[in-house]
């Protein structure tokens, strides 16, 4: 078979989206004989199967070639996808450099080129990198209208998602939230190219984890997960998917397969070259050890996050809180409160702040910090937020010895967090609400509520919820007077054994147990075996 016929195969298969047999087919044939739109082509593949170096490869010679046919609009906007590609990998300083010689070469193109908007959208990382987001905004706004004016469905697209990440971190989460609808809108009724479309997704997504709008994430999480799915050999954005899938697993209380998603997070993001994000997965995944009482993984999951440069609070904090570090945890807690502005990474700290504060008995700073959250709740038009800020409240006049004002919170908040399907979040609040029962003196509406709880807890794997709760209940009750050693000899007599093998089991001998069933039958006023079987049935000894 020719070159041609080699060539004419290789872009079928890229057009079907088999991309991994694509390359493969343009890396058999000598580079120099290809075409700039074959080398475009084969780095795109290669970006989208998670190979950078590959995918730098291949641009930069579709550059070259694009310069030396004159065509200079195509060289920008390989420059465009060099400086996206190198920035995912952190190789920022040549991301810079290829941004700044496409905008030297687009230049010399008619003002308002299709090309310069995509340079522009390229700088908006840029400005975001040093914090500036009022000119990252504008280059959103530039980027978008450039779609517009040229009538490119791919660059709206991202534009118009950029646009509504860069509202929301300006506060305006109501317009940032519709602009990311109308991104997806664009990029699931328009044909993109994949690099763009997955960009699209996984930044809309992202988007709306950010303000807890945990419903839209669920639903554009399957939109993506299909996507991928539909992808053979997809590697980029593989990662972000397993990610906002183990997000949504939590909230779901689908532990165990959650700690499965975030760990194949943290493996595809590696995999892809983007270890900035491996932060963000791992502290997801230090969360939920740590939640689960594994405190060893925790930290390791956190540590992780933070060589790979994301700050793994408040999580860290509420670990050495677990640990008995009290003022470490007080310290970082009140570090993050100084130096978080936004509105949107507030509402990520202000939740644990909360729960550290109350420890370290500074109920004033934790009602500061409730009121807080409440207000980005209703900015936002939250549900998730809502809920949140209605339990730290509880939590606060909990602490304050305000357990009959604390009640309507934790209602409210249970009430928000079931009507979400969350039911971990649910079964906290109606712990909180089990202990302020307790505390007006109603134990056994107390107690039912924090039964409710635990048993949540038990499902989802919540071990220091489980041991929180046991504690607020107190030592179990001994109904008849019978001693902890006698319920132990009672089950085993319920449960059908014989003195022998109850003997056996217990490492006692004969005539110890026969003494143990004396007393009990005496206790209990029965004569038989039976008869105080039937008492530990009634009694829930079992």
């Amino acid at each position: 078979m020719g070159v041609v016929d080699e060539l004419v195969r290789a872009r079928a298969e890229f057009e079907r989206g088999e991309w991994a047999a694509a390359l493969e087919r343009w890396s058999l044939l000598d580079p120099d004989g290809l075409t700039a739109a074959d080398l475009e082509s084969a780095g795109s593949a290669a970006q989208l199967l998670g190979r950078p170096d590959d995918a730098v490869d291949r641009y930069e010679r579709a550059f070259e070639a694009n310069l030396a046919a004159g065509d200079v609009a195509r060289a920008v906007r390989c420059a465009f996808h060099l400086s996206m590609v190198l920035r995912m990998r952190s190789d920022h300083a040549a991301a810079s450099g290829w941004l700044a010689r496409g905008e030297r070469l687009a230049a010399d193109l008619p003002d308002g080129s299709l090309d310069a908007g995509y340079l522009t959208f390229s700088r908006m990382f840029e400005h975001l990198g040093r914090g500036d987001f009022v000119a990252a905004r504008d280059c959103a706004e530039r980027a978008t209208e450039a779609a517009r004016r040229h009538g490119d469905p791919g660059l709206l697209a991202v534009g118009l998602c950029a646009q509504g990440r860069m509202a929301i971190y300006g506060g305006q989460i109501p317009t940032g939230v519709s602009l990311l609808d109308e991104s997806m809108l664009e990029a699931t009724s328009r044909t993109l190219e994949p690099v763009l479309l997955g960009n699209v997704y996984c930044t809309a997504v992202e988007g709306c984890q950010e303000v807890s709008d945990l419903r839209r994430v669920e639903e554009w999480t399957q939109v993506l997960q299909r996507w991928c799915e539909e992808q053979p050999g997809l590697v980029t954005f593989t990662g972000q998917c397993a990610l906002h899938r183990g997000q949504v697993m939590v909230a779901r209380g689908a532990w165990d397969e959650a700690v499965e998603e975030l760990t194949a997070a943290i493996d595809r993001y590696r995999l892809a070259g983007a270890l900035p994000a491996v932060g963000l997965a791992a502290c997801e995944l230090g969360d939920l050890h740590r939640l689960r009482g594994d405190r060893d993984r925790a930290d390791a999951a956190y540590e992780t996050s933070a060589e790979h440069g994301f700050d793994p609070q408040p999580g860290s904090a509420l670990l050495w809180l677990a640990r008995g570090s009290q003022a470490a945890a007080l310290g970082a807690v009140r570090r993050l409160l100084v130096e978080t502005r936004t509105a949107v990474a507030r509402t990520r700290v202000l939740p644990g702040a909360v729960v550290v504060l109350l420890a370290a008995g500074d109920v004033e700073a934790a009602r500061t910090c409730a009121g807080e959250l409440d207000e980005h709740a209703r900015s936002f038009g939250s549900e998730v937020l809502a809920a949140r800020a209605a339990y730290a409240w509880g939590l606060v006049e909990l602490a304050a010895d305000d357990p009959a004002g604390a009640l309507p919170y934790l209602r409210r908040a249970q009430q928000g967090w079931m009507r979400l399907d969350v039911p971990y979040d649910a079964a906290l609040a109606q712990a909180a609400t089990g202990r302020a029962l307790l505390a007006l003196g109603d134990a056994e509406s107390g107690r039912r509520a924090l039964a409710s709880a635990r048993q949540v807890f038990v499902t989802v794997g919540a071990r220091p919820d489980v041991e929180a709760v046991d504690r607020a209940v107190g030592p179990p009750s001994r109904p008849a007077g019978l001693s902890e050693r006698e319920i132990e000899v009672l089950r085993l007599v319920a449960a059908g054994q014989s003195n022998a093998q109850i003997a056996s089991g217990l490492v006692l001998s004969d005539r110890t147990v026969a003494r143990h069933l004396s007393n009990i039958f005496g206790k209990l006023g029965v004569g038989s075996r039976t008869a105080a079987a039937a008492f530990a049935f009634e009694h829930d000894l079992l």
